[in-house]
């Protein structure tokens, strides 16, 4: 008789036991998660692009696909389309493309050891390049970049200056701070070049690309303000701003914010 009471209390203490355990549990799940469990890593995506380049157009799709679906849980994707100027004299002038974006790109190769530059091409975070089509390779590089902590951008529009906030920098070399003007939604007929005849649209076309500041390797942190203009034959409601900090030498993104110019 003895045996079976002491048999009875031990199943009694392990229904016991369990049941605490599920009730923890389930208090666990209700919790709310903490800002780091939930917080998008920015991660700061380049295409280097042409209109006369046959190739670039299933990367324009990709880019706009990244910048419209933010298909990766983790990541906040940023992007930018830099057109190149290295294909204007096959045919086909690229009314988006600057000689800057072709200095930027092959600022990269070097420090990549690229053989040379090439289109379509995407940076990833300053760090990691391939051919710009590729959404499987470009799923795997952003999430990686979104499991590496990065600094806070915090933007305001006042009338016609940017004020900046950078705080929780990481450990960094000296940096730069850059000012991006980008614009949605845009389409070209082209007339000549390897792209004759087709209607290309384009998302994120870097309008403007400028210095703003700088940041030694002490700083976790600094406050910037600068003038903001528009042209005129940019199209407000259409045009993002864009801040990003970055290593000098090894081109790593520190950080990276946006607003919409329309709604801020």
């Amino acid at each position: 008789m003895k045996s079976a009471v002491i048999f009875l209390f031990l199943i009694f203490s392990a229904a016991c036991s369990m049941q605490q355990v599920e009730s923890q549990k389930l208090n666990e799940d209700q919790k709310p998660k903490t800002e780091s469990q939930t917080a998008k890593q920015t991660v700061l995506v380049e295409l280097f692009t042409s209109e006369g380049c046959s190739s670039c157009p299933p990367a324009d799709r990709a880019l706009a696909f990244l910048d419209k679906e933010q298909p990766y849980a983790q990541a906040e994707i940023i992007t930018l389309a830099l057109h190149v100027d290295y294909w204007n004299k096959l045919g086909w002038k690229d009314e988006f493309s600057t000689s800057l974006f072709t200095q930027r790109q092959e600022n990269y190769a070097e420090k990549l050891k690229l053989d040379s530059a090439y289109t379509p091409q995407m940076i990833v975070d300053g760090k990691t390049e391939f051919v710009g089509s590729d959404l499987g390779k470009a799923a795997k590089i952003i999430t990686e970049a979104a499991k590496i902590q990065k600094g806070k951008i915090e933007i305001v529009k006042n009338e016609g200056k940017l004020s900046i906030k950078i705080t929780d920098l990481p450990v960094h070399e000296n940096a730069g701070i850059y000012l991006v003007i980008a614009e949605d939604n845009l389409r070209s007929n082209v007339a000549r070049g390897e792209n004759s005849g087709k209607i290309l649209e384009h998302q994120s076309v870097v309008r403007e690309l400028r210095s703003i500041g700088n940041l030694s390797a002490a700083q976790r942190s600094t406050e910037v303000e600068t003038a903001l203009q528009i042209n005129s034959n940019w199209k407000s409601e259409n045009l993002k701003i864009i801040i990003f900090a970055q290593e000098n030498e090894s081109r790593k993104i520190l950080g990276a914010g946006r607003i919409y110019y329309g709604k801020n």
